[in-house]
């Protein structure tokens, strides 16, 4: 008897694009659902842009419906404001998922460069052409939509241990 498969949404956080990719796993079977960005214009204010944010990923969850989800950790730059801007969109975009009752796991860039390309110090190129491989109906239109690809089979790959490492912090 085999188990249905199980929904997964990846999602690569940002203020002016946030990506998201839409997965099935099946077994050790990957297969491809959907994948897009959420934009918002820099001309909005702030509260504008995270509520944006929020309802275009609210859409996606209700209509992907997806079982799990993972988030790219943020990155630390010189940039402060920069910096804490991408926070708060991070924070809203595992907001989203979480009030769907699902549970967000998170990854680091260099985890998922290393668990789809091999190396963690990987390009956008080298990763996009391990997408074409892995998923070959998945055609991202957006650096963000493949980067949230990426992070749904980094999820795929190291669930057990993401799901692991949530129960023991308690959430």
């Amino acid at each position: 008897m085999t188990s249905a498969p199980i929904r997964i949404l990846g999602i690569d956080p940002g203020l002016r694009r946030t990506g998201w990719g839409v997965l099935d796993i099946e077994g050790n079977r990957l297969i491809f659902v959907g994948c897009g960005s959420v934009e918002t214009r820099e001309h909005m204010a702030l509260a504008s842009r995270l509520l944006a944010i929020h309802a275009g990923l609210g859409a996606v969850l209700d209509r992907f419906r997806p079982a799990e989800a993972a988030i790219e950790q943020t990155f630390v730059n010189k940039d402060g404001v920069a910096t804490l801007k991408l926070g708060q969109a991070r924070g809203v975009a595992m907001l989203a998922p979480a009030m769907f009752g699902i549970a967000v796991a998170e990854y680091a860039p260099n985890q998922v460069k290393k668990t789809v390309v091999g190396a963690g110090h990987a390009d956008k190129t080298q990763i996009q052409a391990m997408l074409k491989i892995l998923l070959p109906k998945a055609d991202p239109k957006s650096a963000d939509a493949a980067d949230a690809l990426a992070i749904a089979i980094t999820h795929a790959h190291h669930r057990g241990a993401a799901a692991l490492r949530m129960k023991v912090a308690g959430a």
